[in-house]
């Protein structure tokens, strides 16, 4: 079957642990998102619920996290098993969403670093460092479950099409007359 041969039931391990690997990075940055606060007494309280790219992330990871869950049991019943499309596409949709919300705090934490003087936005971390630094470790978690995710989307694409042959393409050559 394809390139792996008898080596699929590794596939399915590796897929397996990939799926479970990934649940306590995305938990932890949910948590460290969440929990992240900081007072400053000449600005004010910056916090979780101040931030909308920051929320977009927490919900994108808690999905991720629980689909990963329920996809790693699931592999264990035959009937969600053969269902390779709906795993295909599912870990397509979560992998996009972890990358778009990966860019969101991304962009957050540049302009929070570096500001942006065209919009007079000022540089938010030379007030609020303790928070930028834990949103520092929230995003470099969050890249391991994107990692995680991309190498996911690769394993069910792999396991979708292997199962069709390549299309025939007729030669461009073109044919030779036999002479007698």
């Amino acid at each position: 079957m394809g390139i792996l041969g008898s080596d699929v039931s590794n596939l399915r391990i590796f897929d397996f642990s990939v799926r479970l690997f990934l649940i306590p990075f995305s938990v932890a940055s949910i948590w460290i998102a969440v929990t992240n606060k900081q007072d400053n007494s000449d600005y004010g309280k910056l916090e979780f619920k101040n931030l909308i790219g920051l929320k977009y992330m927490v919900c994108i990871s808690a999905v991720s996290a629980g689909y990963a869950l329920f996809s790693a049991v699931s592999s264990f019943f035959k009937c969600i098993v053969t269902k390779a499309w709906l795993f295909f596409v599912t870990d397509q949709v979560i992998a996009y969403l972890l990358v778009t919300s990966m860019a969101a705090l991304w962009e957050f934490l540049y302009l929070a670093y570096y500001g942006d003087r065209v919009v007079t936005w000022s540089q938010a971390c030379d007030s609020y460092g303790k928070f930028c630094s834990k949103l520092k470790l929230v995003l470099a978690l969050h890249l391991i479950t994107v990692c995680c995710f991309l190498i996911l989307a690769v394993i069910s694409a792999y396991r979708v099409f292997t199962r069709f042959e390549p299309p025939f393409v007729p030669s461009k050559e073109p044919q030779q007359e036999r002479s007698t």
